[in-house]
């Protein structure tokens, strides 16, 4: 099994690429499902669920070419891929292949608009909360479609004519059902209107490239999305977003460890709440013409509150790198995750090096410490993981993470990327990501 192997105490310095999005490539890819000609995807990343999601989309019949170098230089703009649903040879999402990973659900809205029917397994992915897919559903069905769960399946069922535009307002802002019900609707019968629509770049990303295709959509950008639909979609050509919780785990590395790095294609718009802690804690960041620079040399962290919030407040995916990083804080900080009701799990973890770190409810107090101490630790989800790599490479001694096909589904060749910038780190054993 591979592990992270992490010497502490180098600061970093240099440049990093920012890679594609992760959460912006998978619901594009998705998207492919909606339309008989090829999409073209620029910069997608390399990564373990990108992996598994073409497995998905080849069962149900999407041709699938990469292109694209493998090497990590700064240059990089990731794969190039084009996927191609001419036929769609089967409209069911199978356990084994949906079970590991929760975004493969999303297949069941393009299935759905263009096939009349999905038979899709209910969601796995990390233990980080229960995420449930009720309004995903309940958005399908504001949109006529006839649900059933059938031994662990949703069936979905089209009325005869398809989906039928809508107005549906979600209970609560949800990524995944706003993608899914957005989807769904550009080839429905009229107009959906989906009220209290998560507004991520992510969905701005997808709701962009559907544009592209055809689809008629406006209010991208706001919580109010309108999809006027139409009889087809075409293919079309697209980039995908650089990824925001990347680039603000980086400027989590820096400002943990020292030093003065670019990210590379960084978008600041597109984390703003989490570059406005970081220069409150006394972190230097600047957005520059091809991406942002953080620094921070000789002086000493600040704590500061942070309540997380969807989008555009602080993201949830970058918790548990700022939790980290108020570790070497002076003073208190308090840390309130309104998102997922289990994802403190990174705690424990960091208590091994040494952390003060304090959990009632959905609060943490982190009282900052003077030193952390490397230790052995293991990654209980994805962006949990990355959070054992700061800690070492700011901790005394050695650390090793373990259980790091977490980090796999979500960062590309971290740790190459982090060596090119003086950190002393290393994959060693077996199960380097393809």
């Amino acid at each position: 099994m591979a592990r992270i192997r992490v010497i502490g105490g180098n600061q970093l310095n240099g440049s990093i690429p920012i890679s594609g999005a992760k959460n912006a490539a998978l619901p594009l890819m998705i998207a492919s499902l909606l339309t008989e000609e090829p999409l073209v995807l620029n910069n997608v990343p390399r990564l373990a669920d990108v992996s598994q999601l073409e497995k998905i989309l080849a069962n149900h019949g999407v041709d699938i070419a990469v292109h694209g170098r493998r090497a990590l230089d700064e240059d990089d703009r990731g794969q190039r891929m084009t996927f191609t649903a001419a036929e769609i040879v089967d409209t069911c999402a199978p356990y084994e292949l949906v079970s590991t990973m929760r975004a493969s659900f999303w297949v069941i809205g393009p299935l759905l608009a263009r096939m009349g029917e999905a038979r899709v397994s209910l969601p796995g992915g990390c233990g980080i909360g229960t995420r449930p897919v009720d309004f995903y559903l309940q958005g399908l069905r504001a949109l006529g479609a006839e649900i059933d769960i059938d031994e662990g399946y949703v069936v979905a069922r089209a009325p005869k004519g398809g989906l039928i535009g809508n107005t549906f307002r979600s209970p609560g802002i949800s990524v995944g059902a706003t993608h899914v019900i957005m989807m769904a609707a550009t080839l429905a019968r009229g107009t959906t209107t989906i009220e209290n629509a998560a507004m991520e770049p992510e969905v701005t990303n997808l709701a962009e490239c559907l544009n592209a295709m055809g689809a008629r959509i406006s209010g991208i950008g706001t919580r109010t999305l309108v999809i006027e639909g139409v009889e087809r979609l075409h293919g079309t050509e697209f980039d995908v977003i650089p990824d925001r919780i990347e680039a603000g785990t980086f400027a989590m590395a820096v400002a943990m460890t020292g030093g003065n790095v670019l990210l590379k294609g960084a978008r600041p718009e597109h984390f703003s709440a989490a570059i406005d802690i970081l220069r409150q804690t006394g972190v230097h960041l600047e957005a520059e013409e091809d991406g942002l620079r953080v620094v921070r040399n000789g002086n000493g962290l600040v704590s500061i509150d942070a309540n997380i919030d969807t989008f555009p407040g602080f993201p949830t995916d970058l918790q548990a790198q700022f939790m980290t990083l108020m570790t070497r804080a002076s003073g208190v900080s308090h840390i309130k995750e309104t998102i997922f009701e289990n994802r403190f799990m990174h705690v424990a973890e960091l208590a091994r090096f040494g952390a003060d770190i304090r959990v009632e409810g959905q609060t943490a107090t982190v009282t900052g410490v003077p030193e952390l101490r490397g230790a052995q630790v293991m990654a209980t989800d994805l962006r949990a993981s990355v959070s054992l790599v700061i800690a070492g490479l700011a901790a005394s001694g050695e650390t090793i993470v373990s259980r790091i096909y977490h980090l796999d589904r979500g960062f590309e060749r971290l740790e190459e990327k982090l060596s090119a910038c003086g950190a002393n780190v290393e994959r060693i054993g077996v199960g380097y990501p393809d």
